[in-house]
C-alpha cells in the first residue's frame, strides 16, 4: 500500500476519540456495558450520537469491527438529524473512531481518508492547525465515555467536564456531566477514604439547567438523603415519578432511594417495573439482590422466622447476585454481597468459595480488597465463630498501606474485638501483642509501646514483642 503504516499510526494517535482516551476493557464488564448503552439508546434519543460512538468502541473491544462500523453509520445518521448545520464539527469523534477501526481492519486507505477529514476540519475550525483541536463538546464526550468505564475514571471525567465548562459555563449537558462526575467521585471517594467533593451545589445547578432530566433529580435526592435530608430528597423522587414514570435509569435510582429509606417493598415494586423495560440491567439485578437480602435479615429478627419464606428470599437474592458477577466480573463488591447471602442461609462452603474466588483475583484494586477482607473477617467472626481467623484478615487489610473505607472498618473491628477480649480477661499476651501491632500499623506509636510492654510483662521470652518495642522506641 502507498500509505506508510507508521506515519498513519502517528496521525491516528493525534486524534481525539475513544481509541486515544485510554479506556481499558479490564475495568468494565463488556457485556454489561454494551447492554447499558443499548438500553440508553432506546430511552434517551438526544444522546444517540454519543452512545453510538462509544458502542462502536465497545464492539471493537469485543472483536466485532463490522458491528462497530454499523454503529458509526448510526452515529452519522443521528448527527445529520440533530446537527444538520454543523456536520463536520460534530463528526470529529465519529470520524476518528472510523479511522481507527479501518486501521485495525488493515484497510489503510480508508483509515487515511478519515484522518484527512478530521485534519481538514480542524484546519478550518482553528487557526493554529498544528495544535490538537480543543472543542468543549469533545471534552464532554470524553467525560461521558470515562463515566461509562467506571470508578477508575471518575477523576478524569470531572476534569473533562471542567474543561468543557470553561468555554460554556451554562451548557446544560456539560453541567449534567459535571454533576454526575462529582456525585460518583464523592460516592466512590467516600468509600475509599478520599476527600469529599462538593457535589451538592453541582447537582443543584445541573437540575436547574436540565428541568427534564430526572436522572440528575434522582442523584440530588440520593445526595440529600445521605446528608440526612431525606424528606427534602423524597420530594424530588416523587416529582421524577410523575415526570418520567417509564424511564428505567430514573426508576433504579428511585428504588435505591426507597431501599435506603427502609421501604423495601416499594423498592422491589419499582425495580420490577424497571426490569420489564430493561431486563438485562446488571444494576437492577444487584439492587434486587440487596433488597431480598435486606428482607431476609428483617425476617430473621422476628420471633417465629418463617423458614420457607426465608429460603425463597435467599434463592431470589442468590439468583440476582450470581447474575451480576456473571455479567460483570469486575463488580467486586457484589461478590461479598453474594457470600453474605450464602452465609445467611448457613451455606458456609459456598460463601467461602465466593470469598476465595474474589480474593484470588489479580485485578482486585487495593481499596476493594481491604473492603472484602472486612466482610471476610466478619464472616469468620460471626458465622464461622473463629476469632483468630477474623483477626488475621482484619490485620491483612491494615498491612495494605492504602487509606480506605475498608481499612477503616477493619481497624475498628479488630480494635473492638481485641479490646473486648483483653477487658474480659480472656485475653493473653498474644492478644495484647496483636493489639500493639494494630496500633503500630495505624501509626499510634505510644499506644503500641504500652501494649508491647504489657505483652512482654506477661511473656518475657517473646523476641517478637521485644524487637517491635525497640523498633518503635527508636522511631520516636
Amino acid at each position: 500500500s502507498t500509505i506508510s503504516k507508521d506515519s498513519l499510526k502517528t496521525s491516528l494517535l493525534k486524534l481525539e476519540c475513544h481509541f486515544t482516551w485510554t479506556l481499558l476493557k479490564e475495568h468494565v464488564g463488556l457485556e454489561a456495558l454494551e447492554e447499558t448503552i443499548l438500553d440508553h439508546i432506546k430511552f434517551v434519543v438526544e444522546y444517540n450520537i454519543r452512545d453510538y460512538n462509544i458502542l462502536s468502541y465497545v464492539c471493537h473491544l469485543k472483536n466485532s469491527n463490522e458491528e462497530a462500523l454499523r454503529s458509526l453509520r448510526k452515529a452519522e445518521e443521528a448527527i445529520q438529524k440533530h446537527h444538520p448545520g454543523e456536520i463536520a464539527r460534530r463528526s470529529l469523534v465519529t470520524w476518528g473512531n472510523y479511522a481507527w477501526i479501518y486501521y485495525h481492519m488493515q484497510r489503510y486507505e480508508e483509515a487515511q481518508t478519515y484522518v484527512s477529514k478530521v485534519e481538514d476540519t480542524c484546519k478550518k475550525l482553528s487557526s493554529a492547525a498544528h495544535r490538537k483541536i480543543q472543542l468543549p463538546e469533545i471534552y464532554a464526550e470524553q467525560g461521558w465515555a470515562l463515566l461509562r468505564f467506571g470508578n477508575h475514571y471518575f477523576e478524569r471525567a470531572k476534569n473533562c467536564f471542567e474543561n468543557a465548562l470553561k468555554s460554556e459555563p451554562d451548557n446544560p449537558d456539560f453541567n449534567a456531566g459535571y454533576g454526575i462526575a462529582m456525585y460518583r467521585l464523592e460516592d466512590w471517594g467516600g468509600r475509599n477514604g478520599d476527600e469529599f467533593t462538593p457535589c451538592l451545589e453541582a447537582l443543584k445547578r445541573a437540575v436547574e439547567l436540565n428541568p427534564k432530566d430526572t436522572t440528575i433529580l434522582a442523584l440530588l435526592a440520593l445526595k440529600l438523603q445521605r446528608l440526612h435530608r431525606g424528606d427534602e430528597g423524597e420530594k424530588y423522587i416523587e416529582e421524577g415519578l410523575q415526570k418520567t414514570p417509564d424511564f428505567p435509569v430514573f426508576l433504579r435510582y428511585a428504588a435505591n432511594f426507597y431501599r435506603k429509606k427502609g421501604e423495601v417493598n416499594k423498592a422491589v415494586e419499582i425495580l420490577k417495573k424497571a426490569q420489564t423495560l430493561t431486563p438485562n440491567s446488571v444494576f437492577l439485578h444487584h439492587q434486587l439482590g440487596l433488597c431480598y437480602r435486606f428482607k431476609v435479615t428483617q425476617l430473621k429478627k422476628t420471633r417465629f422466622t418463617p423458614r420457607e419464606e426465608v429460603e425463597n428470599l435467599i434463592q431470589h437474592a442468590i439468583f440476582h447476585l450470581k447474575t451480576v458477577i456473571d455479567k460483570k466480573p469486575v463488580f467486586f463488591s457484589a461478590y461479598a454481597d453474594l457470600a453474605s447471602v450464602y452465609a445467611l442461609g448457613k451455606r458456609y462452603e459456598e460463601a467461602e468459595e465466593i470469598f476465595q474466588e474474589v480474593l484470588q483475583r489479580n485485578d482486585l484494586p487495593c481499596g476493594e480488597k481491604q473492603e472484602i477482607y472486612f466482610h471476610y473477617g466478619n464472616f469468620q467472626h460471626f458465622h464461622m465463630k473463629s476469632e483468630s481467623k477474623a483477626i488475621k484478615y482484619y490485620i491483612a487489610s491494615l498491612k495494605m498501606e492504602k487509606d480506605s473505607y475498608g481499612r477503616k472498618k477493619c481497624s475498628e473491628a479488630v480494635e473492638k474485638l481485641l479490646t473486648e477480649k483483653i477487658k474480659s480477661s480472656l485475653g493473653d499476651a498474644t492478644d495484647i501483642g496483636t493489639l500493639g501491632l494494630v496500633y503500630k500499623l495505624n501509626g499510634k506509636k505510644q499506644e503500641a509501646i504500652e501494649c508491647y510492654k504489657k505483652a512482654i510483662a506477661l511473656d518475657p521470652n517473646c523476641e517478637e514483642y521485644q524487637n517491635a518495642l525497640v523498633e518503635l522506641q527508636l522511631s520516636i
